[in-house]
């Protein structure tokens, strides 16, 4: 195999378009434990992902969990697929389409970290489109380094086997974006419009090992930001809401506290009517979906709970497409042909 990947054959005079590159974590290609398997394989892979030497994860990556984790992940996936797709991959193809629209000047594509529309293979499409700058946006407002930079390593990664290397521009975070926030107090404001209001609203972030914080990840520090602007958009006051992280599993310690865990507790402290938003996620996926939508309302019932209203992600919301316009509108500063 060659070093360095051969040029496509684009003349000279059309190599300078610009391209936004919207990066997710990406989905199985179907809700079956053989479609799990290979996505699993290559997300759990990744040591920004699992921080943990390959000889010691990888026996227990390809002994336990590679042998029982698809079955359960593609339960929950057939839950939650749509006819056209992954939620995921869905909601963020209309994300890039309704972006499209707004900045026809540029070309708007999306790409998965994991799984299929991988990184590597939508630059070298966008290479043979003339493209030739390229603002990298992770769809993680919250920098964590096992989401934002392993978005970001993909693109990385792909350049070093380019010959000519196109132009990049990264967009690491924006947690603390004014139009962010006004998009999600706006969607938050409507639902509660139609729907009424419950006695707590939890924000609920997925969650990182406490060990990554420990060693200087911003990611705990950054979502209890957007909460606290969030909260004061919307004109709450402290117990009027709680932050909390999902999506632990192994034995480590990881930052709290654990939106499972409350979804027992809180009833017991006396609040029988929750909402539930995911201000981290701007698309809707199995985390938001199954995991806070479907299980969270079954266990917050069982522990005594009465009412319980999960508010859907962003996804497209016309602020939110808005807002991200804007902020891609800051960061093309300069390359506009």
């Amino acid at each position: 195999m060659p070093l360095f990947q051969t040029e496509p054959a684009v003349p000279y005079t059309q190599q300078n378009k610009t391209a936004v590159l919207l990066i997710n974590l990406g989905s199985p290609s179907a809700p079956t434990a053989q479609a799990v398997r290979p996505y699993l394989r290559d997300f759990l892979s990744d040591q920004r992902v699992v921080e943990l030497p390959k000889w010691l994860w990888q026996p227990i990556l390809y002994g336990l969990v590679l042998t029982f984790r698809p079955k359960k992940s593609a339960h929950g996936y057939e839950k939650i697929w749509f006819p056209e797709g992954s939620p995921l991959t869905v909601y963020t193809q209309r994300q890039a389409a309704a972006l499209s629209e707004k900045l026809p000047d540029v070309i708007v594509r999306y790409a998965m970290s994991y799984g299929e529309s991988n990184v590597a293979q939508v630059l070298s499409e966008l290479k043979a489109q003339g493209v030739t700058q390229v603002l990298a946006l992770p769809l993680y407002p919250q920098y964590a380094a096992s989401s934002t930079a392993a978005a970001l390593d993909k693109v990385f990664n792909a350049l070093l086997r380019q010959r000519y290397q196109m132009s990049i521009r990264t967009l690491t975070s924006f947690y603390n974006n004014a139009d962010y926030i006004e998009a999600m107090k706006q969607h938050i404001q409507a639902y509660w419009a139609e729907h009424g209001r419950g006695e707590k609203l939890m924000l609920s972030f997925h969650g990182i090992p406490q060990k990554h914080h420990d060693d200087g990840d911003p990611y705990p520090l950054q979502c209890r930001h957007t909460a606290e602007l969030l909260t004061q958009a919307l004109g709450l006051n402290e117990n009027d809401y709680i932050v909390s992280f999902q999506s632990q599993f192994g034995k480590a310690k990881w930052v709290g506290p654990s939106t499972q865990d409350l979804f027992d507790e809180l009833p017991k402290q006396g609040v029988s009517k929750l909402d539930v938003f995911c201000p981290g996620f701007v698309s809707d996926c199995l985390e938001t979906m199954e995991e806070i939508a479907i299980a969270g309302r079954e266990q917050f019932h069982e522990a005594g709970g009465v009412q319980y209203h999960y508010i859907p992600c962003l996804n497209t919301h016309p602020a939110w497409i808005n807002a991200l316009a804007d902020l891609i509108e800051q960061h093309l500063q300069g390359w506009r042909t």
